[in-house]
């Protein structure tokens, strides 16, 4: 496994994007086997350069208000960002049982899950004829079940320079896919999140050191499930924000982006 010195040495630093007055989320969709998927393109509309184009699984709740803000907040002047909807429709969750259900079939199949993420991956990289995308530069970010959405969109062979994982599910339905990875893979992970338990990451870690993977996997103490998650004010459980730790982890996406883009020159 390589630890990244520039990503682990960055992860005491705060994140310095910060979402300008331009900012804009434009509608973006497209329709697969029948299904339309409703999604945003969100970027700096005041900064002309071409910059690195960055597709966004939101948490299991899919797209709304809080997913529509964090990404404007991660995008800022450094990304053009896809926040992408894997439900289709007019599905949007709003309780736990509802996201829950919505999220249980792609689990079930990961090839739909591969297929969905992947579609919204090439959409990405279509849109570069539409907004200052520099497609030599490709990345992706997911969370919570966003996260595990990512991770296989790294399985599927995708030709993205790296994907981030927060407190995202490490879990595959075949260890071989681990081969197909082009990606330099990130995994952030709460030391103390029951959904990720020992023998989980133990096999995450096995497939990436098996599928020859550039790779980090990083628990972060104290930490449990949703840590980037504002709206988690919960005190107990295993789904809280930890603002020291997003903090971090923001820090390591960026310093984990910006090795992996540099590789691409």
């Amino acid at each position: 496994m390589r630890r990244s010195l520039l990503a682990l040495s960055l992860l005491v630093f705060g994140y310095a994007g910060v979402a300008s007055a331009a900012m804009v989320a434009r509608p973006v969709q497209w329709t697969d086997q029948g299904v339309t998927y409703k999604s945003f393109l969100v970027y700096d509309d005041a900064v002309t350069a071409k910059r690195p184009g960055v597709l966004m699984v939101p948490n299991w709740y899919g797209i709304n208000d809080m997913a529509l803000a964090k990404a404007k907040e991660i995008a800022g002047k450094d990304y053009v960002i896809l926040l992408t909807d894997m439900y289709g429709g007019t599905t949007r969750p709003t309780t736990a049982e509802q996201a829950g259900a919505v999220v249980k079939p792609l689990y079930a199949d990961r090839k739909i899950m591969r297929q969905r993420v992947s579609r919204a991956f090439a959409e990405l990289q279509s849109q570069a004829k539409n907004a200052p995308i520099d497609t030599t530069k490709l990345a992706a970010i997911g969370f919570c079940f966003g996260g595990s959405a990512v991770l296989d969109l790294a399985r599927a062979g995708a030709q993205v320079a790296a994907v981030v994982s927060f407190h995202g599910g490490l879990a595959t339905d075949d260890p071989k896919l681990a081969s197909n990875i082009h990606a330099s893979v990130l995994a952030l992970n709460g030391a103390d999140d029951a959904g990720s338990p020992p023998d989980v990451r133990a096999a995450f870690e096995a497939e990436m050191r098996d599928g020859k993977v550039d790779w980090a996997s990083v628990d972060f103490g104290g930490a449990v499930h949703c840590f980037t998650e504002k709206e988690a004010t919960t005190a107990e459980g295993n789904c809280r924000y930890d603002a020291k730790v997003a903090k971090r982890t923001y820090g390591a996406m960026h310093a984990w982006l910006a090795e992996a883009f540099a590789a691409k020159r």
